[in-house]
């Protein structure tokens, strides 16, 4: 879900677009460094290393090429930190690999760690569910939402950029459908299996099973 360094800077509308997202993605940085506290550092620093390894792995789809982000399990399980979290994971790989640029740092930023904060506040209520089925089905919503989210705001940053970018645009979107779908099956299964080993991960309850529960009523 990259932005490549340089695409969009040739542009004045690319340009505008960059700056206004390397303004965005250093606020929300900077709020999510104000809201961390240093217990949840650990938790930072591992899902910042695994959204750098998986994010690597990349498989072509058609002109394009996706990879998972786990941006819907950082959302709930790190809420505004999932800014500086990204950033990061970010700047690494654009050091190293030469993923993204410094240009597009920000933009990058933005347009995968905002889909996981706006899944933190729609799904963390009912990933809380002591009901099984439900918090699969809220780890399995935050997890393809996120995604589409994410693929939707590059796809509206490439239009706001130029009409060059239009087709490329829609076919970014569309390659993100069944990364969505693979990510929410992740996201979901992830959670289940967080709330019953290490709940408060999620700041929520010990995932009971109801049959345990009758028996020890």
């Amino acid at each position: 879900m990259h932005i490549y360094e340089g695409v969009l800077a040739g542009t004045t509308s690319g340009q505008t677009v960059l700056a206004v997202g390397a303004l965005a993605a250093a606020a929300g940085t900077a709020l999510g460094l104000r809201k961390l506290d240093y217990e949840r550092i650990p938790r930072v620093a591992v899902l910042s290393s695994a959204f750098f390894v998986i994010s690597l792995v990349h498989v072509p789809i058609g002109p394009t090429s996706e990879h998972l982000l786990l941006s819907g399990l950082m959302g709930l399980v790190l809420g505004w930190a999932a800014f500086p979290a990204v950033l990061v994971a970010l700047l690494l790989q654009a050091v190293f690999f030469g993923f993204g640029g410094p240009t597009a740092l920000g933009l990058n930023t933005l347009v995968m760690a905002l889909p996981a904060v706006v899944c933190y506040y729609l799904f963390r209520r009912p990933m809380r569910s002591n009901y099984e089925p439900m918090v699969f089905l809220a780890g399995f919503a935050a997890g393809a939402t996120a995604i589409v989210l994410g693929a939707l705001l590059v796809a509206v940053s490439l239009w706001l950029a130029g009409s060059q970018f239009d087709l490329f645009g829609h076919v970014f979107l569309a390659a993100h459908l069944p990364v969505a779908l693979i990510e929410g099956l992740v996201t979901g299964s992830v959670v289940v299996l967080l709330r019953k080993v290490r709940p408060e991960l999620l700041e929520a309850p010990l995932l009971v099973p109801r049959r345990q529960e009758v028996l020890h009523g």
